[in-house]
């Protein structure tokens, strides 16, 4: 079952996120993950969110999401992205 890690980002600082956004695709493909949403325009259409940037990852399963998220393929890019933002992400099942 495909799996979703989804994020709401808010950048404090742009100069050091443009580097996470360079170091990130990379670290995708040994997991097979890929970008659904990558910062687009969002809007709010029910409730009070008002969301940061939005970024979709889907992952062919749970274990390849968490295997990515802990891997040493991605600490030096999430390194980068903890300093440069406060982020907000979740870990979702796909439903089939």
């Amino acid at each position: 079952m495909k799996a979703y890690i989804i994020v709401d980002v808010t950048i404090t600082d742009p100069a050091l996120y443009e580097d996470y956004k360079k170091l990130t695709p990379g670290s995708l493909i040994p997991y097979e993950g890929k970008f659904i949403v990558r910062g687009g325009m969002t809007e709010t259409l029910e409730g009070d969110w008002i969301p940061g940037r939005i970024v979709i990852l889907e992952f062919p399963s749970v274990e390849k999401a968490r295997a990515w998220w802990s891997s040493d393929t991605y600490a030096p890019a999430k390194a980068l992205r903890q300093s440069a933002s406060i982020t907000r992400m979740i870990l979702a099942e796909g439903f089939e």
